[in-house]
């Protein structure tokens, strides 16, 4: 599929353009300039052509803001892997210095190149966008993303300017995802580039860099999934910025869209309540989890402290405490293909489908030695156990009485399951239904 990477300075509507085309609000709009900081994926349709595009960092020089270095190698890396730039300027300031250093990069890439002018939304502004057909890169598109006028014109031009190609099924559809999430500074970007063996996401040590949830496909060592890095999330009274509310709200999204969640937390400040929340969401969304401690190395150890750590960590987790943990340091590059091996693990855990006859072969006889009590005096007895259709592990026990049978049975029902089959890490869902 081609890629078409959309450019320019700060805020002249790329990200705006960007969800127009996508058809979603998936990359954060905001007045204040450079809020898009990493590259930012997803996939537009026109004409029966379908392509993906890439939003990119706002491109400046001499800036002392500490993103702007990392912004302008987002930049380049996006240029040099699309099939076709997309050059965005605004019609109102004119050409300025950054957007003729910008058309001077362009011009000496042998992509193509379509030249668009935003902020058009009236006749009179037609007439300010003549004067960047002196930038030297042929015609000019006049568009306004905010209202979406010109931009029919503009999709025709990059249709037509799009490479051929041979079209192809979606090879990443139906491949598992993993989410790492945690709170903001745990080191979550860090392990993406650590994991992708590339600077993929920006990191910095100001907390909060990361704001989009940004999707890469991973194929190494043996594993093959998409790789989701999010936001960090806060606490709602610490989420001061209209800006980092969309960030956390796409974060929680991202993990109602996951199949497998990394939680990251800090090994110096152990498990927190925030991070409790975040494991909370986990399990509310029943989704498969893994437990990474970063920044182990800072800890101060002795003989004893890693099996009490882990301890302490799964009676804070408790119920649902048969999770694996893993301890790393993202930065020394310790322990990092234990991560992808637990997580490969936990998915092949949370999607397998255990036959009918297994289930009712390991299960009927620990029940009956152990059958639930007995409630007003009437015994339930269950028959008969099958695993749901459901994307989670899933289980209906078959009774008389369903209504008769309590939370306490029911997690010793879990346990029994988790006991028989190996569902580490996986939250279980269990139902009684009428026989």
């Amino acid at each position: 599929m081609s890629l078409v990477a959309i450019v320019g300075r700060p805020n002249v509507g790329k990200s705006t353009l960007f969800n127009r085309l996508v058809g979603m609000r998936q990359a954060i709009v905001d007045d204040t300039a450079g809020v898009t900081r990493d590259r930012h994926y997803g996939r537009c349709e026109w004409c029966g052509r379908e392509f993906s595009v890439v939003d990119t960092g706002g491109y400046t020089t001499n800036s002392d803001d500490v993103f702007e270095a990392a912004i302008r190698s987002q930049v380049q890396i996006a240029i040099d892997e699309a099939d076709l730039v997309l050059f965005m300027v605004e019609a109102a300031t004119g050409i300025t210095d950054y957007d003729a250093e910008i058309a001077d990069i362009l011009r000496r890439t042998k992509k193509p190149v379509v030249l668009c002018v935003n902020k058009v939304d009236s006749g009179e502004k037609m007439y300010d966008a003549y004067q960047f057909y002196s930038l030297g890169l042929g015609e000019v598109y006049s568009i306004s993303a905010a209202n979406g006028s010109g931009t029919g014109d503009l999709l025709d031009a990059v249709v037509a300017a799009l490479p051929e190609e041979v079209e192809q099924e979606d090879p990443h559809a139906g491949l598992p995802r993993i989410t790492i999430v945690g709170k903001p500074n745990v080191g979550k970007s860090s392990l993406t580039n650590a994991l992708l063996g590339e600077e993929r996401n920006i990191v910095t040590p100001v907390a909060g860099t990361t704001r989009d949830a940004i999707e890469t496909y991973y194929n190494k060592f043996g594993h093959e999934f998409m790789l989701v890095d999010t936001a960090g999330i806060r606490r709602k009274t610490k989420v001061h910025e209209d800006l980092e509310f969309y960030s956390v709200m796409r974060s929680i999204r991202a993990i109602e869209h996951a199949d497998i969640c990394i939680l990251m937390i800090d090994a110096t400040s152990g498990m927190e309540a925030q991070d409790m929340n975040i494991f909370n969401l986990i399990v509310k969304n029943r989704k498969g989890c893994v437990v990474v401690v970063n920044k182990w190395d800072l800890f101060i150890k002795d003989s004893n402290t890693l099996r009490d750590y882990t301890a302490s960590l799964k009676e804070r987790l408790a119920p649902f405490n048969d999770i694996p943990v893993v301890f790393t340091s993202v930065v020394k590059m310790q322990r990092i293909q234990d991560v992808l091996d637990a997580a490969t693990q936990v998915y092949a855990n949370y999607a397998q489908k255990i036959p009918t006859a297994r289930l009712n072969e390991a299960l009927l006889p620990v029940i009956e030695e152990t059958p639930p009590p007995a409630w007003k005096g009437k015994y339930v007895k269950i028959k008969y156990i099958t695993q749901l259709p459901t994307a989670f592990p899933a289980f209906a026990f078959f009774c008389n009485l369903p209504q008769y049978v309590k939370d306490p049975y029911k997690r010793f029902l879990e346990n029994q399951l988790r006991k028989h089959f190996n569902l580490t890490g996986c939250p279980v869902q269990i139902y009684c239904r009428q026989k």
